[in-house]
């Protein structure tokens, strides 16, 4: 059975209690006063990444203040999650090179090997592992997540070849057919050595020294799976691999996640990603409505009808950010602290719904049917880009 983590019960217990260890490291190792961080919202990426470079690693621990330039709003909390989840899309869009999805089915990324073609690239890898260590160590959540054997690089545990299954399903066949059949009596010639082709240009490398010369036998082919296992990780993206893990571990000694599996790392980046209403119920307050009050009945009727994707779309528009924490609902946190979802009677039946991402709060006018309130959370929902949202 699974706990309110998505984790194995008998995990959960161990698993808050690391994620309280780690807590307690960020918080004792934070630093007095705020930083700011200016960014416009069409060059969101650029700004962000001159900001972030120009400052010492250990400001970056510092209370962020994120102003959206022409929108000088206090940040109570709302816009950095928002600036979290905004930024994360943006650079981890295959569109930059910078990532690309595992494979087609797998929308998981990794890095990208074509990202040389860009010859500022290690430097953005950099910022890019500064910034995923704000997001744990403020904790914040981003968009989309990265693949479990890339989590597991970052906490240096060993790679199987299990692993390559999701990520690479042609290869991984190879090497169990390999593993599985005498490969003397079938008569195949193979040497400790692998080919990758990136940007148009195939190279052939040595699994180890001299690997062009040595054959592999029903002896030492298991060697000849786990080379290829770890080199099928590192291909063509060593160097980037090290830019990123540079950048992360000035912000958050890689140490600090020692405790964790690549698994548990997901869930702290990332949040989890199946909407339980029934703990979204269960954790809402209510102002100046009741639990049985028809608008709020109608609105959780709404909730159970939309899918998912609509579902997270309602979450970001009212709390800024489409993850929840791994507590689920209970834990959402607000500009001072845990503040549960919050359901308020506001306006004239006209309105629209109206939201504070600060307080996780959703301004619900008293609609007269079930269909206006559909129609009226629908527009709010779909017009989300700042607008009826403070």
């Amino acid at each position: 059975p699974k706990g309110a983590y998505g984790v194995p019960l008998q995990y959960e217990r161990s698993f808050r209690w690391k994620l309280g260890q780690f807590r307690y490291l960020c918080t004792s190792n934070a630093l007095p006063g705020h930083v700011k961080i200016t960014v416009s919202r069409d060059n969101l990426f650029e700004d962000s990444f001159q900001q972030i470079m120009r400052l010492q690693p250990f400001d970056l621990r510092r209370r962020l203040y994120i102003i959206f330039k022409g929108e000088e709003g206090l940040d109570y909390g709302g816009v950095a999650r928002e600036w979290f989840f905004h930024l994360s899309h943006d650079v981890l869009n295959p569109m930059y090179c910078l990532f690309e999805y595992a494979s087609t089915s797998n929308y998981c990324l990794q890095i990208n090997a074509a990202s040389s073609v860009n010859p500022d690239h290690l430097v953005y890898f950099r910022f890019i592992g500064r910034f995923i260590a704000m997001a744990l160590y403020h904790g914040k959540f981003i968009d989309s997540g990265f693949t479990l054997p890339f989590y597991k690089r970052m906490l240096s545990k060993k790679l199987y070849l299990k692993d390559i299954e999701t990520i690479d399903p042609e290869f991984y066949n190879s090497l169990v057919w390999i593993r599985d059949n005498n490969i003397e009596e079938c008569g195949l010639e193979l040497f400790f050595t692998a080919d990758f082709e990136v940007l148009g240009k195939v190279e052939q490398h040595d699994l180890k020294e001299g690997g062009s010369e040595i054959k592999v036998t029903e002896e030492n082919k298991e060697e000849y799976i786990d080379l290829m296992t770890n080199w099928r990780f590192s291909r063509g993206v060593e160097e980037q691999s090290k830019a990123f893990l540079d950048g992360f571990s000035e912000v958050v000694p890689l140490q600090w996640l020692q405790y964790f599996d690549e698994r548990e790392l997901e869930l702290m980046l990332c949040g989890m990603q199946e909407m339980d209403v029934d703990d979204w119920e269960r954790n809402t307050i209510y102002r100046h409505y009741q639990r049985n009050s028809k608008q709020v009945m109608w609105f959780w009727k709404f909730v159970r009808e939309i899918d998912n994707e609509k579902k997270i779309r309602l979450l970001q528009f009212v709390t800024g950010t489409c993850r929840l924490p791994v507590g689920g609902f209970a834990e959402l946190m607000g500009s001072n602290g845990p503040q549960r979802f919050c359901i308020e009677k506001v306006g004239k039946e006209t309105w629209l719904p109206r939201s504070h991402t600060c307080f996780n709060r959703l301004d619900l006018p008293p609609y007269r049917s079930y269909e206006q309130l559909v129609e009226k959370l629908t527009m709010a929902i779909e017009e989300t880009e700042g607008f009826g949202q403070e």
